[in-house]
């Protein structure tokens, strides 16, 4: 499913649109990927945002229409993309954390080379964005827009097992760490393993 029918399931509460997006094909520059695991994150109330504290020239793509890809790069090395969610002014957005490349593995194996294994390509939301060829310049772009060169393809209803999504506390945050907004698909090899941050706060009892 794509579009704008597409563009109104992602424009709802930002676990919600996380689930929709878990099972999407996300087509660019010359690789496609099952998506099989996100993270939701929910602007102003969520510190672990990058939207918490306002609108910025950098994040503003999270207050757009949903379906735009935000892109940002971690510790300066990883370029990590996220789909927008929620209405306009929202400041939603969910972060792409993994994915099972289905189509175009050569042009993903020569992206990363150290893969020890083609379920190991798109493992985790740094490599994803290697093996997409994403980069900070794609940030804005329209994902569901017709005849978009990277385009997002979410599973028909009932396409996923609601049965196979499990969730869990979200990977590398120092606050809000506990929340389980770290959704993946029970069974792929695809999905990264937890690694709390050293810097957040001891788990809650």
């Amino acid at each position: 499913m794509g579009g704008e029918a597409a563009r109104a399931i992602l424009a709802t509460e930002p676990l919600d649109a996380a689930r929709a997006l878990l099972g999407a094909h996300f087509t660019a520059n010359g690789v496609t990927v099952r998506i099989v695991e996100v993270e939701a994150y929910r602007g102003s109330t969520d510190p672990a945002s990058h939207a918490y504290r306002g609108p910025t020239p950098r994040n503003r793509v999270m207050f757009g229409p949903a379906g735009h890809l935000y892109v940002y790069r971690s510790y300066g090395i990883h370029t990590c993309m996220n789909v927008s969610a929620g209405l306009e002014g929202a400041g939603w957005a969910v972060l792409l954390r993994a994915g099972e490349v289905t189509e175009g593995q050569e042009v993903a194996a020569e992206r990363r080379p150290s893969a020890r294994t083609a379920l190991a390509l798109g493992r985790g939301p740094g490599n994803l964005g290697r093996v997409m060829g994403i980069g900070t310049g794609d940030g804005g772009a329209d994902l569901l827009a017709p005849g978009a060169t990277m385009r997002l393809t979410l599973p028909a209803a009932g396409a996923v097992d609601a049965a196979a999504v499990h969730s869990g506390p979200r990977v590398g945050v120092s606050v809000n760490a506990d929340v389980p907004w770290r959704l993946w698909l029970r069974g792929s090899p695809a999905v990264s393993a937890y690694r709390r941050s050293p810097r957040a706060d001891p788990p809650r009892d």
